[in-house]
């Protein structure tokens, strides 16, 4: 769920702006699930432009404390949402620590890297959100180790109804900065495609396992 629409088209703005969402209809890119897609993000492009980064730790901030009170401890999901997690706990002046996505094989075996406790309320920070299956590992996580996990904050979402249908069922509420939706309507207001363009990539979003270009 996006929360403010002018943070949306805002957040969906600098992203192409820095070309950490690219959108290629006519030349699709292969995703590691072998899905053909018209769009790539990598959003840890963010942390090399101050500005941009900065604007996403403070919305992030500001909305994690709007829609879920201040937490005890903000939770990264690792490797893409480290540095955005640590910057958000920064500014909100609260500890960090992040997830990996199984725990170590040697020294202590960690899964959580960083002082968590039992009972303390957790909001996971996120870049990315697709199927949503990597994310909700780490909420899986964070619950066996007795965290209080309040939900999930991200960057962006491709708004699949898989994703949906994942988090309902872990129970766990998904806010992001922007979505698919906001990114088409930005990208047809700046020209970064056609209107063509626009329903192609609208196209894909409904059925992408399936998608040809």
């Amino acid at each position: 769920m996006v929360l403010n629409k002018e943070t949306a088209q805002k957040t969906a703005e600098l992203l192409l702006q820095i070309n950490a969402i690219k959108l290629q209809p006519q030349n699709p890119f292969t995703w590691a699930s072998g899905w053909q897609s018209p769009i790539y993000c990598d959003n840890r492009i963010t942390l090399s432009y101050p500005p941009i980064r900065n604007f996403i730790r403070e919305h992030m901030a500001s909305q994690i404390e709007t829609l879920f009170g201040k937490p005890d401890v903000i939770a990264g999901v690792a490797t893409g949402a480290i540095g955005i997690g640590a910057l958000v706990a920064d500014y909100l002046n609260l500890p960090f620590c992040y997830v990996r996505p199984e725990a170590k094989s040697h020294g202590r075996l960690n899964q959580i890297e960083g002082l968590l406790a039992e009972n303390q309320n957790v909001v996971v920070i996120e870049d990315l959100i697709s199927t949503g299956g990597s994310s909700l590992k780490a909420v899986e996580a964070l619950r066996a180790a007795k965290a209080n996990v309040k939900g999930m904050m991200a960057i962006f979402t491709y708004g699949f109804p898989v994703a949906e249908a994942n988090f309902k069922a872990a129970d766990i509420q998904l806010n992001t900065l922007s979505d698919y939706a906001h990114l088409l309507l930005q990208a047809e207001k700046a020209n970064y495609i056609t209107g063509e363009q626009a329903k192609i990539l609208a196209n894909w979003r409904e059925d992408p396992s399936t998608w040809k270009p």
